[in-house]
């Protein structure tokens, strides 16, 4: 039998060793915190699981995360199949191809932050160009700043923006990847659109749509900059997200004890969510 060499792990390994020391001392910082108390000047009190127990009954958490995952849930729900409505209908051949690709991935280039001040000054009622059509052009009463409905629409519409590319790309790559062959046959046998995207399209871009919707649904689900430079978390709360509550408690409040429980608690979550996802995505893969 013939012995293999796995060289390629040299070549791996200090990636590995790197990621796995900006992961691991972070990681233990906040599980020390997490257990104990702290008042400056490096003196900890022992708290044990009780920050984790705080957290879990506190209805200020319960509602961030009910936040949280609705505004995730919205998002997926509108990028996905919007992004795979723009991949079908973008050409696959020819010179507009690469202007296609390009302009699709524009938004993306563009940092976080500057996204939120870009769509806060876009918004705003009076001189935003959003904010003016709608108020006094359409006659619509819009002001994020103090409608909650007008807040989410807006952080929604801004996340659709700048990420539904993402579902895009991905959702080509997988058409483009397509053999003509399956496109020939169901020439033949007359099948209709949509029974050409329901059996041929559909089954050969489930890989990357799970890509796409696992980095989407971790993306959107520890979203933090976009929506704290367009809202700040308002009008009150009401689109103060999980990650927003998070960075409130850590450096607002310098609540260091609780904050690290939430952070873990907020990590096995999406961690969990995640996992559970890839496993019902991929279930029939494995069987």
């Amino acid at each position: 039998m013939k012995k293999q060499y796995q060289k390629g792990w040299f070549f791996v390994l200090p990636v590995l060793l790197l990621v796995a020391f900006n992961a691991l001392i972070p990681m233990m910082t906040v599980v020390n915190y997490s257990v104990q108390e702290t008042f400056g000047n490096n003196l900890f009190l022992w708290e044990g699981l009780g920050w984790f127990e705080k957290i879990l009954n506190s209805e200020r958490f319960h509602a961030a995360l009910g936040r949280q995952f609705l505004f995730t849930g919205l998002i997926l729900a509108i990028e996905v199949p919007l992004g795979v409505i723009i991949a079908l209908a973008m050409p696959r051949k020819g010179i507009w191809v690469p202007v296609c690709l390009v302009t699709m991935a524009l938004p993306m280039l563009i940092p976080w932050n500057v996204v939120g001040a870009m769509w806060n000054i876009f918004t705003l009622p009076d001189i935003g160009l959003l904010g003016y059509l709608l108020n006094h052009v359409l006659g619509i009463d819009y002001n994020m700043t103090q409608d909650p409905f007008a807040a989410w629409a807006t952080i929604i519409a801004m996340d659709v923006w700048h990420w539904t590319s993402l579902v895009v790309l991905l959702s080509y790559a997988g058409l483009v990847s397509i053999p003509d062959a399956y496109y020939q046959a169901a020439r033949i046998d007359g099948a209709s659109s949509w029974a050409v995207f329901r059996y041929i399209q559909l089954p050969k871009m489930k890989q990357v749509l799970t890509i796409a919707i696992l980095l989407r649904f971790m993306d959107s689900f520890n979203i933090y900059t976009e929506p704290f430079v367009l809202t700040g978390g308002g009008p009150g709360n009401s689109t103060t997200l999980l990650s927003i509550d998070l960075v409130k408690i850590a450096l607002g409040q310098f609540d260091l004890g609780p904050a690290a429980a939430m952070s873990l608690i907020y990590f096995v979550i999406t961690l969990f969510v995640s996992w559970l996802f890839y496993t019902l995505m991929t279930k029939d893969d494995q069987n």
